[in-house]
C-alpha cells in the first residue's frame, strides 16, 4: 500500500505547476502577480526563482490582453497556463476565451487546437464583497468548444492540470478560494492525473442524491453527515466536471434514491442547477419521487457584511432542509 502525505490545496496546485513546468518546456505561466508576488492566492509562489522570468511571466493588469497572448502561443505550440485572479475579473477577456479559444477549432475545420489553461478563483465567503466574490462558473460550462473543471478535493487539485495540459481544446479550471487552506492526503508519489471526464461519488446512500462541484462539496458532506445521524442516507456526487456533465452517473444515483438536491454557489436563475435539474427529469423523471430541489446562492450581489454573505450562500442547514423537504419529513 502506497504512503500518503497531507497538504493544502493551494500547496497540491503549486506542486502541479511546478510538476508541469518541470516535464515540459512548452508550459509556462502567466497571469498578474503570478511573479514576484507569488500569486493573489499564494498558488505560485517560489516558481520565479526556481523557473525564470520567461515561464513565469508577471502580466499587466489587461486580462483579454493577456488572455489574448496565451492564446496565441498555444496557437503556435506552447502550452499556456493563464491565471485571473478572480473569476469576475474574466469577464474582461470572455472575448477571447468564448469568440477565440472556445471557436477556433471549428472555425478552422479543426486545423487549429488552442490547448491553453485558464485557472481562476471562484466563490465567495471571504468578504471581498460583490466584484470579487461570485460563482460564473456556469457562463463557461454553457459554451461549446470549451472544457470545464471545478476540483473539490486536494487530489483533484493535483491532478487535475497535467490532465487539462494533455487535452487539446481550451480548458477552464475553477478553485474555489474557500478551499485554498483545505487539507487532505494524498499519494507520497506519481503519477499524480485526475479523471476529467467524469463525476466521483464522495459518499454511498439510499435515500436521496446530493449533487454539488467546488467549494459547495464539503457543506454537502457536512449536511450528509448530519442527516446520517438521524439515519438518513446520501449519495453524494461531485460533479468534477460542468462541460461536459456526466450524465450517466447522475441518472444512476437518481434512479436509485428516487430523489435529487442540487447545490450550486451560483444564482438559481439559469444556473448549473437547472440544467442538472433538467438532464435529470430528461432521463429519470418517472424515477423521481418527489421534485428535484435546488440549493443555490440568494438572487442578490454578494453582500459585503459576513453574516449577511453567510446568509445569502448555500449553507449545511439549507442543503438539509432540501433533502428533508424532498423526503417529506
Amino acid at each position: 500500500m502506497s504512503e500518503t502525505r497531507r497538504i493544502t490545496y493551494r500547496d497540491a496546485i503549486r506542486e502541479a505547476l511546478s510538476e508541469a513546468l518541470t516535464k515540459d518546456e512548452r508550459v509556462f505561466l502567466m497571469g498578474e502577480d503570478v511573479g514576484r508576488y507569488g500569486g493573489a492566492y499564494a498558488c505560485s509562489k517560489g516558481l520565479l526563482e526556481e523557473f525564470g522570468e520567461e515561464r513565469i511571466r508577471d502580466t499587466p493588469l489587461s486580462e483579454s490582453g493577456f488572455t489574448g497572448a496565451g492564446i496565441g502561443a498555444a496557437l503556435a505550440g506552447m502550452r499556456p497556463i493563464i491565471e485571473v485572479m478572480t473569476v469576475n475579473f474574466s469577464l474582461l477577456c470572455l472575448d477571447q476565451i468564448v469568440n477565440n479559444a472556445a471557436t477556433l477549432r471549428h472555425m478552422s475545420g479543426g486545423q487549429f487546437s488552442v490547448p491553453v489553461v485558464i485557472r481562476m478563483a471562484t466563490g465567495a465567503g471571504r468578504q471581498l464583497a460583490a466584484q470579487h466574490s461570485h460563482s460564473l462558473e456556469n457562463w463557461y460550462a454553457h459554451v461549446p468548444g470549451l472544457r470545464v473543471l471545478a476540483p473539490a478535493t486536494v487530489v483533484d487539485a493535483r491532478g487535475m492540470l497535467w490532465s487539462a495540459l494533455e487535452c487539446p481544446d481550451p480548458v477552464i479550471i475553477f478553485e474555489h478560494a474557500m478551499l485554498y487552506n483545505e487539507e487532505g492526503d494524498i499519494a507520497s508519489e506519481g503519477p499524480w492525473t485526475a479523471d476529467i471526464d467524469h463525476a466521483a461519488v464522495r459518499r454511498d446512500g439510499d435515500d436521496a442524491t446530493l449533487i454539488t462541484y467546488g467549494g459547495s462539496l464539503p457543506k454537502t458532506l457536512a449536511a450528509a453527515n448530519s442527516l446520517a445521524e438521524d439515519g438518513i442516507s446520501c449519495d453524494v456526487i461531485d460533479l468534477r466536471s460542468l462541460r461536459p456533465l456526466d450524465r450517466e452517473r447522475i441518472v444512476a444515483s437518481v434512479v436509485k434514491t428516487h430523489r435529487a438536491v442540487i447545490v450550486d454557489e451560483g444564482w438559481k436563475t439559469g444556473s448549473l442547477a437547472g440544467e442538472v435539474s433538467a438532464q435529470i427529469t430528461e432521463s429519470a423523471f418517472f424515477d423521481l419521487d418527489a421534485p428535484v430541489e435546488r440549493v443555490c446562492t440568494a438572487e442578490a450581489p454578494i453582500p459585503y457584511a459576513q453574516h449577511l454573505e453567510l446568509a445569502a450562500l448555500p449553507s449545511e442547514e439549507k442543503i438539509v432542509a432540501a433533502v428533508r423537504k424532498a423526503l417529506r419529513i
